[in-house]
C-alpha cells in the first residue's frame, strides 16, 4: 500500500506545483491538501498520513504551531517545514523536535529526495541518515 502525504500551503500556486511533483511518484499518495494550519490538523486526524509537509507562513496557525500540535497527535510522523528562510528557522529550532527537516521553499529536488528518504525510513529502513537534519 502506498505511503500517504498531507500537504499544507496557503499558496494555490505552490500547492499545485507540489501536488504535481508529488503525484509523479508512484510509491506514495497525496491523501489531503490544506490551506492553513487548522485545516491541516483536522485532515491529519482524518487521514493519518505517513508524512506531513507544512509551509511556515500560513493563516490561522503557522507551520511551527501546526507542527507542534501534530507532534502531540502523531509523534512518530515525520514533518517537513518549507520556508523561504530555512537557515534562520533551522537556527531558531535548535533543540525543538517539532519538525524533522526544514527545506527552502522552491527547492523541489531536495524536497523530493527527503520525502523519499523519510518514507523509506517509515517503512522500516531506520539505518537511513539525512544529509542535513535539524541540529
Amino acid at each position: 500500500m502506498p505511503k500517504t502525504i498531507l500537504l499544507a500551503d496557503d499558496s494555490p500556486i505552490i500547492g499545485q506545483t507540489l501536488y504535481r511533483a508529488l503525484a509523479t511518484e508512484g510509491s506514495w499518495d497525496l491523501c489531503a491538501q490544506a490551506a492553513d494550519g487548522s485545516e491541516a490538523i483536522s485532515l491529519a486526524k482524518r487521514y493519518k498520513p505517513d508524512l506531513v509537509i507544512l509551509d511556515l507562513a500560513m493563516p490561522k496557525m503557522n507551520g511551527l504551531e501546526t507542527a507542534r500540535e501534530l507532534k502531540k497527535i502523531m509523534p512518530t510522523v515525520p514533518i517537513i517545514l518549507l520556508t523561504l528562510h530555512a537557515s534562520t528557522v533551522e537556527e531558531s529550532l535548535a533543540g525543538d523536535a517539532c519538525v524533522d527537516l526544514v527545506i527552502p521553499k522552491g527547492d523541489f529536488t531536495r524536497l523530493m529526495a527527503h520525502v523519499r528518504t523519510l518514507l523509506c525510513a517509515e517503512a522500516g529502513k531506520d539505518d537511513i541518515r539525512f544529509s542535513d537534519p535539524i541540529r
